[in-house]
């Protein structure tokens, strides 16, 4: 394969996978009357069948025992696990209840909060554009709480979830489908137990209203690992720059799905907060790309002077 060829599948496997993940909005409404913890559950547990499935023709029960054997992966995997449990759940809530472009505020901000934690984790330092990108994002934090009268909770949480569990996964070295299979193995204890529950408060709606819908929530399991297949398959052909750029893909398209098909409202100071958020990641993008040629060119000035 050339690479030119691996370029351009690459790129088409990561804006798949990004595409996909920014239609989530349209799914999830498809699900009710199940409420948000029983889609989650399902989601849980039909994931794990259909990775199961996949490592089983794959043959990479190998690699996902290895894995377990690891005590510091396998910590690692199951406090990601309690973490994208987290992001999940009050995603579907949100989008279940008409917060779309709340969610999507959630990954625009997602790579500012990346940074915070590696400052506060990992104690790097930032670079002066980094810094600005991130007061401007504090800003605009200000401007939405006081539109929203609240603070955009839903938002952060699922930025903060979905940093953390980002930092813990590249903490590993497992593959996005042993890893998936190990995390949701760990979910379905208290996915099962959170099942049998509502089954004995007669509240559970899988079965019961129709083959569609019991369809429907047994197809979590397909629509959470393809987009991953399709992620790992990009990142392994694609710069992390591209992947980086692409990864705005999903909340653009979660914002258009809240404003053009869910209706949801955008008042003036909204979009002004919106807007400076969208300052921010620009500045951070530009920062990023300038830094990545430095860093190229510094690299080709290295290697001629050895030749």
């Amino acid at each position: 394969m050339t690479s030119r060829t691996a370029d351009r599948d690459g790129l088409a496997y990561g804006a798949g996978a990004y595409l996909l993940w920014g239609l989530f909005p349209l799914y999830w409404p498809l699900l009710e009357p199940a409420g948000a913890i029983e889609i989650l559950a399902h989601r849980m547990i039909w994931s794990l069948v259909f990775v199961a499935i996949l490592i089983a023709v794959r043959r990479q029960w190998k690699s996902v025992r290895a894995a377990v054997a690891d005590r510091s992966t396998l910590w690692r995997l199951c406090l990601a696990a309690m973490f994208v449990s987290a992001n999940w759940g009050i995603y579907i809530w949100g989008v279940n209840h008409h917060h779309v472009v709340e969610t999507s505020l959630g990954y625009f901000i997602n790579p500012l909060l990346t940074i915070l934690l590696g400052v506060v984790v990992l104690k790097e330092s930032l670079r002066p554009a980094q810094w600005t990108a991130v007061a401007i994002a504090a800003v605009a934090i200000v401007v939405l709480t006081l539109d929203y009268g609240r603070l955009p909770w839903i938002a952060l949480a699922l930025a903060f979830s979905f940093a953390t569990y980002g930092f813990l996964k590249s903490r590993t070295s497992v593959g996005a489908i042993e890893s998936l299979a190990i995390e949701t193995g760990f979910l379905a204890v208290p996915a099962l137990v959170t099942l049998c529950v509502l089954a004995g408060q007669s509240t559970l709606t899988f079965a019961h209203h129709g083959a569609g819908q019991a369809a429907l929530l047994a197809g979590t399991g397909i629509v959470t690992a393809v987009p991953l297949l399709l992620f790992a398959a990009g990142a392994r052909r694609l710069p992390l720059t591209v992947l980086g750029l692409l990864q705005y893909l999903t909340p653009v398209i979660q914002f258009a799905v809240g404003i053009g098909i869910r209706h949801e409202p955008l008042p003036a100071p909204r979009l002004a907060g919106f807007a400076l958020v969208w300052i921010a990641l620009s500045i951070l993008t530009f920062d990023a790309l300038r830094t990545q040629r430095r860093q190229a060119a510094q690299f080709r000035a290295v290697e001629a002077s050895t030749r």
